[in-house]
């Protein structure tokens, strides 16, 4: 007997793309036991399109971010297996089946989740093309057992979930981290490419560098420590922050003259060789004439990245930030209304 399979996806207004998701997961190739969206008390078209899908749509009330609303979904759901996806993605239509054959095949897994399409699923500009290549290239070059999971296309079975507990839902970031490390000290990870999605990214330069600061304070308080485990995915490597915020602070060099100039060009040398594979991966699926914009992109998110997790330093030292919190298991879902 088949395994039966739970789809669990959290939105909160992606009404842009959560139609073209949810396409996605009725054309599985496997046959799934049930839908659930948990809809986070969103404001745009959400829930009608959600409406025009055979799925179950709670609505949450008040807006709780996505531990809680993959909790809700999870208590409202009843298959043996939860398949987690995010509004934004749409997966291909046979990584719904590929998950259940690989955590049947194989009952120590206690998790397996997939890797990014190098192409976006919109194609809104250069700075989601940016964004699509570095977040395909990091899980590509990290593909086998690791011991951090990324809730993108994600499988468990539901005894896994039971048993190491819910999202913890005081964090709306840094959420995979924290639960990588209660999974990973009961059970394998695996990334694996017979697992696909296409993921809408950001498009816009400004929200995509508050994006990484805001995240990046989380890197000292969780992810330091979880960085350093065996098989950890690092989605920037060190050496590219630390070249990147080295050439951020030996800048004013330039104007003590030609020769002091060397030394931000030295350091800015260092970043672009800091990943090699990356630039190859630019080059294959757009081009070297895309390089130039690539790196700068980049450049900029690593050094926005090395601030972020100064200034995370700086909120632990004067503030409670970063204080672990209790583990919270499983919670009820809070409903406004629900329709099947």
């Amino acid at each position: 007997m088949q395994p039966t399979v739970s789809v669990v996806i959290p939105n909160y207004n992606y009404a842009k793309t959560l139609r073209l998701c949810l396409q996605s997961v009725f054309d599985q190739e496997y046959p799934l036991h049930e839908v659930i969206v948990a809809d986070d008390n969103s404001t745009d078209a959400s829930r009608e399109i959600a409406a025009e899908f055979p799925c179950t749509v709670l609505h949450l009330n008040p807006n709780g971010g996505v531990s809680a609303a993959r909790n809700a979904a999870v208590a409202a759901s009843s298959g043996d297996i939860l398949f987690f996806l995010d509004s934004d993605e749409t997966i291909a239509p046979n990584a719904v089946g590929e998950a259940v054959r690989l955590l049947t095949e194989d009952p120590g897994l206690g998790c397996v989740h997939g890797v990014f399409a190098p192409e976006p699923l919109i194609d809104d500009g250069p700075v989601e093309w940016y964004r699509t290549l570095h977040a395909h290239h990091w899980r590509a070059k990290a593909l086998g057992e690791t011991s951090t999971v990324i809730f993108v296309a994600t499988a468990m079975p539901r005894r896994v979930f039971d048993e190491v507990g819910g999202f913890d839902t005081t964090l709306r970031d840094a959420e995979d981290v924290e639960y990588s490390d209660r999974l990973s000290a009961k059970y394998r990870i695996l990334l694996t490419d017979r697992i696909v999605a296409r993921h809408d990214e950001e498009s816009r330069m400004g929200r995509m560098l508050r994006e990484s600061f805001r995240r990046s304070q989380f890197l000292v308080p969780f992810g330091a420590a979880h960085r350093r485990k065996e098989g950890a995915l690092r989605v920037n490597t060190t050496g590219g922050v630390a070249t990147a915020m080295l050439t951020l602070a030996t800048l004013p060099l330039i104007a003590a003259g030609p020769g002091w100039a060397l030394v931000p060009l030295a350091a800015l040398v260092g970043f672009v060789f800091s990943d090699p594979g990356l630039l190859g991966v630019v080059r294959r699926y757009r081009g070297p004439g895309f390089l130039p914009f690539f790196l700068l992109c980049h450049l900029l998110v690593n050094m926005t990245i090395g601030l972020g997790a100064l200034w995370g330093v700086v909120r632990m030292v004067f503030t409670d930030f970063g204080t672990p919190t209790a583990r919270r298991r499983p919670e009820p879902a809070r409903l406004g209304g629900e329709t099947g």
